[in-house]
């Protein structure tokens, strides 16, 4: 695949690599299920019951800062390094993330992200997630060997990260796109959060893009004409700078994703994303309803 990793892989070209024994060292698999607790599924339990043969579980809870109060927040570099080294993965690895989501793609993006962002661009998400694997026939298994650890270095990009301070400023200064990709009835301040004593609303200023309107009916991304299209009818310019942001900084991953496959690469997420700026921001600084959806 050269230095231009695909973002995107399908589960033929995958599961061809499986057949041929080419899962190791040069290409891992990993399976990053998470999920909300509301959603009543275990990623660990059921990967330990069935994943992609040679696919190892990432866990974004345990691979993160766990002095942080906010869900999932972001590791140090040397932290990441040990984790994915552990894995068995090194600097020459091409890493190949899915979910077992019924989306087709869920946690799987933040972790796409997490690599590129510690400075490992060859990561490619499953297209279709294991979902569509499964669905094609594509073989499965309860075995896992553990791979045997490697060295991996870790070098983090800070201006792909934003911070409440960030976000608050941003408020005035408008120097990029906040995209949310939160569902518009929870943006929008009439669904509830799935978090304990956090209201629904959004950043003033933020568009909504639903991170499963990235994908179509059967879990797959869409094409980049389609996801042009929906940027447009956002009205989020991919010319110009674009951050994500969503409950805790996993699904605005989508956001990021679908941006790189229209060629603008780099997007930014809001790391602690509503959560952190619920708990944060004073209260004039929680917008709901139509009028802001137009960025008013």
């Amino acid at each position: 695949m050269g230095m231009q990793t695909q973002a995107l892989v399908s589960a033929r070209w995958l599961a061809n690599m499986v057949k041929t024994n080419l899962v190791g060292p040069s290409l891992r698999i990993l399976d990053t299920s998470w999920y909300l607790p509301m959603m009543n599924r275990d990623g660990k339990k059921e990967f330990a019951q069935t994943h992609i043969p040679g696919a190892s579980h990432f866990d974004i809870d345990d691979c993160s800062d766990r002095t942080s109060k906010y869900d999932h927040t972001l590791p140090s570099e040397e932290f990441f390094a040990e984790y994915v080294g552990n894995l068995g993965i090194s600097n020459n690895s091409h890493v190949v993330v899915y979910d077992a989501s019924d989306f087709g793609a869920f946690s799987c993006t933040r972790v796409w992200w997490m690599f590129r962002l510690y400075g490992h661009y060859q990561v490619s998400v499953l297209n279709g997630g294991f979902r569509n694997w499964v669905k094609e026939g594509h073989p499965v298994t309860d075995q896992y060997i553990k791979p045997q650890p490697v060295k991996f270095s870790a070098k983090i990009n800070r201006e792909w990260v934003k911070t409440f301070e960030d976000m608050t400023e941003n408020i005035t200064t408008q120097r990029y796109q906040v995209v949310d990709v939160r569902p518009y009835e929870r943006f929008l301040g009439k669904e509830p959060e799935p978090r304990e004593g956090v209201d629904p609303g959004h950043i003033p200023g933020s568009k909504c893009m639903p991170f499963y309107d990235f994908l179509d009916e059967n879990g797959m991304m869409l094409t980049p004409e389609e996801l042009k299209r929906f940027f447009q009818k956002t009205q989020v310019d991919l010319k110009k700078p674009l951050c994500g942001t969503c409950g805790s900084g996993v699904t605005s991953c989508h956001m990021v994703l679908a941006a790189h496959i229209c060629g603008a690469p780099g997007a930014t997420v809001y790391d602690g994303s509503w959560y952190e700026f619920f708990t944060k921001a004073p209260k004039e600084h929680i917008a709901t309803g139509i009028s802001s959806k137009l960025g008013g």
